[in-house]
């Protein structure tokens, strides 16, 4: 009979701290049997953003607890693991380090191998942990540091066709929260508030909208709401402005994600297979899936969101990457380093900064 691989995956690349244990089971299939997130925003909200030396100290602080619950939830122990996993970027390094060397530390111990993850990877072969996908498939990743179209080809297999020359989604939904006094965490409040405004209100600016590509810029767009902020006069001009802000966000997403999806279908040759996922911490808002969902519907791709717990940063993807990539023996010695940058498609340009041709 197959063996049952199972895995501790750690997470520490921004302010969550998380670990889990997941089990692959004799259909290739994963089982879930403890995922842990401790989030920092008490820590972070008095300074409107992730300060690194609080989040480092506070993963430093609470490592130990969260891995010791993962594992008693799930009634495993070290020596049962078939491995460990744990994200070693891209991130912020002094968090990155805490989760990459108790994780380390562990395997050793153990005598397991150790697995370092791309935090991006983890994201994108999310919906596995709960669907049935098959590669291809096409993928709209936005958090709050990345905004990427890519084509998910196979594991290790990814092509990059489009990306945020400037700021990523989720980055812009948080500056646009601190620049209307709407509180931390940026984007769950800026669509809390956006329900009580006016989405027709403002019309604000979509940047590079009509150029070729799928490429994203939202600097002039978090510009502009600077701009109209400063002239609000009431809780209701701040409502109709959020508003308008994430609707100009939806419509942006609309135009790229069409474009993007035109582009597989000119890459992958077998028209049945048109699957697109959207991962990371924004997929949680719920306009924009919704935005995204009837764009399927037009195009007739199948749309695949992760569960909400499953979109923000989390250990359960780590362990799901570490197990995927230890199966067809797709870790490297030269892996084994922390990295701030680590894109998953090595031979896409690096597009960051205004002013670029594009």
């Amino acid at each position: 009979m197959k063996k049952k691989l199972t895995f501790l995956g750690i997470e520490t690349s921004c302010d969550e701290t998380a670990a889990s244990i997941v089990q692959e089971n004799t259909n290739s299939t994963p089982r879930i049997l403890s995922n842990i997130v401790s989030s920092q925003i008490k820590e972070h909200e008095k300074f409107g953003g992730v300060v690194p030396e609080i989040a480092a100290r506070t993963h430093v602080e609470n490592i130990d607890f969260i891995i010791h619950r993962a594992l008693e939830k799930s009634k495993k122990k070290i020596e049962d693991l078939d491995g460990v996993a744990a994200t070693a970027g891209p991130g912020l390094i002094v968090c990155l380090n805490v989760g990459y060397n108790i994780g380390k530390s562990l395997a050793a111990f153990g005598n397991k191998p150790f697995i370092p993850i791309n935090h991006l990877e983890g994201h994108a072969l999310s919906p596995g942990l709960e669907n049935k996908i098959s590669f291809p498939y096409l993928l709209l990743l936005v958090s709050g540091g990345h905004s990427q179209f890519l084509i998910i080809k196979d594991l290790n297999n990814y092509k990059q066709i489009g990306t945020t020359i400037d700021d990523a989604v989720g980055e812009a939904f948080d500056k646009t929260a601190k620049i209307l006094d709407l509180g931390y965490p940026g984007g769950p409040n800026v669509e809390k508030f956006a329900k009580l405004g006016d989405k027709n209100s403002y019309n604000l600016p979509q940047p590079i909208i009509n150029r070729s590509g799928c490429n994203l810029s939202l600097a002039g767009l978090k510009t502009d709401v600077l701009r109209k902020s400063k002239k609000i006069k009431s809780k209701q001009d701040k409502y109709n402005l959020a508003a308008s802000f994430q609707e100009t966000i939806n419509k942006i997403l609309r135009k790229k994600t069409e474009v993007a999806m035109n582009s597989f279908r000119k890459e992958i040759s077998d028209n049945s297979i048109k699957s697109f996922v959207v991962a990371g911490g924004v997929a949680a808002n719920e306009t924009i899936r919704k935005n995204l969902e009837e764009l399927c519907k037009k195009n007739n791709f199948k749309p695949i969101f992760p569960s909400k717990e499953f979109c923000g940063d989390n250990a359960a993807m780590i362990a799901w990457a570490g197990i995927q990539r230890y199966k067809k023996k797709l870790f490297n010695i030269e892996d084994n380093i922390v990295k701030s940058r680590w894109p998953l498609d090595k031979e896409a340009p690096f597009l960051k900064g205004p002013g670029l041709k594009l």
